[in-house]
């Protein structure tokens, strides 16, 4: 198993712990992750709405690089995902603008394709690698924990594109929960929004649909939040004091996680090395009961 990595912006700006659990947790189930130099922005946040052109040139423009190393591509962002799958859906239906892209990618001697496969986290996690490896690799399997899960819209829904999960009933990181030896299980508000995509054009009601879901959660009876994406990831622990502040409700209070860092605390790697210390919710006493098992 070896892909061509797309950590993304958002990943390798603030979300470190996302990507130093995945680098930690991956290659230990045999999974070799490439690095390519000249790699940059899937272009979805700047382009998508504004200059849909120089969106799609972005997206092939990494997906060309990859191509020519021979690697397919494994994205740690949703979005970025849904940014490559949508694009090479376009290219594939346009061949003038498949085209065109190539013309302007030839400055570069970048060739699109469009031949490779594009992978989620969650397609690597439980399709590539399986339960049953995670399941071998597990040392320190959770106990007496319920975790409530939180794929990320990008992560099954457009459904007429290619999704790691079902649009309707998304279960895998469930399923992969489980193998943590945690207990989880559907619930209401699991395909809420984390509200994520409207914090730049309204913060406020941003905080307010992501607290409403924490507060959902916890009324659930979860102990904490897992997801893979770091977007989502970013508002549900990194905003946790200004939900509270602006809501004033101690039930938003939950620890939240990046799966790959339970996995590897199941494994026994050190919190430090999954990045655990920047996360900004309270993990402590879960992290504890992990080390101390």
């Amino acid at each position: 198993m070896r892909y061509a990595l797309y950590s993304g912006c958002i990943v390798q700006t603030e979300q470190y712990g996302c990507e130093l659990s995945v680098r930690e947790v991956l290659p230990r189930l045999g999974v070799e992750l490439i690095n390519w130099d000249g790699k940059s922005c899937c272009g979805y946040h700047y382009y998508s709405v504004t200059h849909p052109l120089v969106w799609t040139y972005l997206t092939a423009r990494n997906l060309g690089q990859t191509e020519q190393l021979g690697l397919d591509i494994l994205t740690l962002c949703n979005k970025c995902y849904y940014s490559f799958c949508e694009n090479q859906a376009k290219l594939e239906r346009d061949e003038f603008l498949k085209d065109l892209i190539n013309q302007i990618l030839s400055i570069e001697e970048i060739i699109y394709n469009g031949k490779q496969e594009i992978f989620h986290l969650l397609d690597v996690l439980y399709d590539s690698i399986g339960i049953d490896k995670i399941n071998k690799n597990i040392v320190k399997p959770f106990k007496n924990l319920k975790l409530a899960s939180h794929p990320g819209c990008y992560a099954f829904r457009p459904s007429e594109l290619r999704r790691p999960n079902d649009s309707e009933n998304p279960t895998k990181l469930e399923k992969l929960i489980r193998a943590l030896g945690a207990e989880t299980y559907t619930y209401a508000e699991k395909l809420d929004c984390c509200g994520s995509s409207i914090s730049v054009t309204n913060e406020e009601e941003s905080l307010m649909i992501a607290g409403s879901k924490l507060i959902a959660v916890k009324n659930r009876g979860f102990d904490g939040l897992v997801t893979v994406c770091p977007l989502c990831f970013r508002i549900f622990d990194g905003k946790q004091h200004a939900i509270y502040n602006l809501i004033g409700d101690e039930r938003v209070n939950i620890p939240v996680f990046y799966y790959t860092q339970l996995l590897g605390l199941t494994m026994d790697i050190s919190p430090e090395k999954l990045g655990l210390h920047l996360n900004q919710s309270p993990v402590e006493e879960i992290i504890s009961s992990v080390i101390n098992n």
